[in-house]
C-alpha cells in the first residue's frame, strides 16, 4: 500500500469510527484548517487559494446548521451564530479580507475550545 493510500486509509478508519461528538470536534479542526489556509492564500494574494477554502468552511457552517436538533431552544442561538459565520464568510470572499477571516477564525476556535470542554464534561460525567 503506498504511504498516500495508507494515510487515507487511516483517516476513513478514523471517520467511521468516531463518534457524533468527534465528528463534530473534526469539522471545528476542518473549519480552522480551512479559513487557515485561506488567510494564507489572501497573504499570498492566490484568489482561488483563497476562494476555495472560504467555500470549504462555508459548506463546513452549513453542515452545523443542518444537523441542529431545533427541539431545543439553543439551536436557534446557534443558527443564529452560524448564520452570521455565513455572512461574514460571504464578505471575506467578496473582499478578500484578512481581518474578517482572522474574526471568524476566533469564534470558530472559541467554539472548537467550548465543545472540547463539553466532550470532556461528558466523559466525566459518564465516568461516575
Amino acid at each position: 500500500m503506498a504511504p498516500n493510500n495508507a494515510y487515507q486509509a487511516y483517516n476513513n478508519s478514523k471517520i467511521m469510527t468516531a463518534s457524533p461528538a468527534e465528528l463534530t470536534l473534526m469539522l471545528y479542526e476542518g473549519a480552522i484548517k480551512f479559513c487557515n489556509i485561506a488567510i494564507m492564500g489572501v497573504e499570498e494574494k492566490n484568489v482561488e487559494k483563497a476562494h476555495t477554502n472560504i467555500m470549504k468552511v462555508e459548506r463546513i457552517i452549513e453542515e452545523f446548521q443542518a444537523t441542529l436538533d431545533h427541539k431545543y431552544a439553543i439551536a436557534e442561538d446557534f443558527d443564529n451564530v452560524y448564520k452570521y459565520l455565513q455572512e461574514r464568510l460571504a464578505e471575506a470572499n467578496m473582499k478578500k479580507d484578512k481581518e474578517i477571516l482572522e474574526e471568524i477564525l476566533t469564534h470558530l476556535r472559541t467554539m472548537r475550545d467550548t465543545w472540547k470542554e463539553v466532550m470532556r464534561l461528558n466523559k466525566l460525567a459518564r465516568a461516575n
